[in-house]
């Protein structure tokens, strides 16, 4: 049974054209291109602003033209990560779709449901011939992975919806109403590399199999960070006179890293017993949240240049000094992460030691403090230290007005309440309240699990339970 032969099949038919076409972020010109045609190919106003966010307006159906005309916003490009394993060229292969039980999933790369249900969900609705809806202005913005630039540089004017819908919430019984802001912490250090004591011992270390996800609603599960069990490693080689040759660990600033690769000089090769008893028990540590861990340890030829002791040292410390998950818990909104830090990224190459690392909170100066925690401890080190791509987070409105509908209409459809509840992911609702302001917002959307990882998956039932509500609120919209 194919992806495409799944009900509704309007949905998934969308998703799977989605797929078909590359859509990194930064990259996104293929996948603009795609949705102009499709706006232009049905016959309706379609608009790409100048920074390339694609905006689709359809009149309302017969009967609603007396309704508020609402926004269906979603995100065009996707998070792109594969399993070390997988051959995949994300710049020129389509996602690889597949059924397993319950779920939609990708053969070893991320799936694209986040952000391709919601904008499947929208070309929907532009598509359909029967369907009851209200004047639509389908909004579908670029680079909301690596920095919002599609939500910041939004063309303001052009659109004249009051409410707004983000479909880009991953549990299918969840009605978001607020998210936090975001900003990146980046580090760097240069080092005068030295040849290595031609006695030396030289190993190469790989830390691979850990579950990784969103670094913002996966923060609190507590899931191993490949860097800092790499950190770990290498602290257990202070006493041999361990001596870093490269790192390259993690992958994109908002995932939770999964692998990590570093190579290594030692004096003494006794050091692979302290490494024995070390995997021993991270193993054990995180034999629950991440079960496929898997570390690995080989001999290498000795490399032509190393970090010197002090430096290795330097880095070794920093790392194992800064924080790294739930710095703090809401007390306004119980069970949500209010602030948090994830380090993204550990590079040691060629002279320069670089760090990456994003920090989330729903109150703006928790984000700062946290941003500046992070940045200190590098600071303190020697490292230039640069704060950037802010973006606010978006304070919850528990009276608005869309809210009220659809919560009644998910009790009268579902016999059950909602979860309303704000979340700890970057949601460009913040940025498009600033952009345009007293827009009426929530976000919703079906049940995803694990994105930004290989292992991200959706929900078939999820989606079927979502697309039917979906199509209930609009149907519902208010009048004008």
């Amino acid at each position: 049974m194919s992806v495409r032969s799944l009900e509704p099949k309007v949905i998934w038919n969308h998703f799977e054209d989605l797929n078909a076409v590359p859509r990194p972020s930064k990259k996104e010109e293929r996948v603009i291109a795609f949705m102009m045609k499709f706006g232009k190919d049905l016959g309706l106003e379609t608009y790409k602003d100048p920074c390339g966010n694609v905006i689709i307006k359809k009149p309302a159906a017969a009967g609603m033209e007396d309704r508020q005309t609402v926004i269906l916003q979603s995100h065009l490009d996707m998070v792109h990560q594969k399993n070390g394993d997988t051959v995949f060229d994300f710049d020129t292969q389509g996602i690889q779709s597949y059924i397993d039980g319950e779920w939609v999933k990708a053969k070893g790369t991320t799936l694209g449901a986040d952000n391709g249900m919601g904008a499947a969900a929208a070309m929907s609705i532009l598509s359909s011939t029967d369907i009851p809806h209200p004047t639509i202005e389908a909004l579908f913005t670029i680079d909301e992975e690596t920095g919002m630039t599609g939500a910041f540089e939004l063309e303001q004017g052009i659109l004249k919806g009051t409410i707004l819908l983000n479909l880009d919430t991953e549990d299918d019984d969840e009605f978001s109403i607020g998210c936090a802001g975001g900003v990146d912490t980046n580090t760097s250090y240069n080092y005068i590399p030295e040849a290595p004591y031609k006695d030396a011992f030289a190993y190469n270390i790989t830390v691979k199999g850990l579950k990784g996800g969103h670094s913002g609603m996966d923060i609190h599960l507590e899931r191993g960070n490949a860097n800092k069990i790499m950190n770990r490693l290498l602290a257990e080689g202070q006493a041999f006179g361990l001596h870093i040759a490269e790192i390259n660990g993690g992958s994109l600033r908002n995932a939770i890293p999964r692998e990590a690769t570093a190579t290594v000089v030692v004096m003494d090769d006794t050091f692979l017993e302290a490494l024995d008893l070390a995997k021993e028990e991270i193993m054990d540590e995180f034999a629950i949240s991440d079960s496929k861990l898997v570390i690995e340890v080989e001999k290498t030829s000795l490399p032509e240049e190393v970090m010197s002791l002090d430096d290795t040292i330097m880095v070794i410390q920093s790392i194992y000094a800064v924080h790294n998950g739930v710095y703090r818990m809401s007390m306004a909104i119980p069970g949500l992460v209010e602030t948090s830090s994830s380090l993204a990224r550990v590079i040691v190459k060629d002279g320069e030691f670089k760090t990456m690392s994003l920090q989330r909170s729903s109150v703006e100066s928790s984000k700062y403090d946290i941003a500046h925690t992070i940045g200190s401890v590098f600071s303190l080190a020697g490292c230039e230290v640069e704060h950037t791509g802010s973006y606010p987070g978006w304070a919850p409105n528990p009276k608005s007005p869309i809210l009220d509908i659809m919560v009644d209409l998910y009790k009268n459809k579902f016999n059950e309440d909602p979860q309303v509840k704000a979340c700890h992911a970057g949601l460009e609702c913040g940025i498009l309240n600033e952009r345009y302001p007293g827009l009426d917002m929530i976000s919703f959307g079906p049940t995803i699990r694990n994105p930004h990882s290989p292992d991200e998956m959706v929900n078939i039932a999820s989606v079927q339970k979502f697309y039917g509500f979906f199509l209930d609120v609009l149907a519902a919209t208010p009048k004008k």
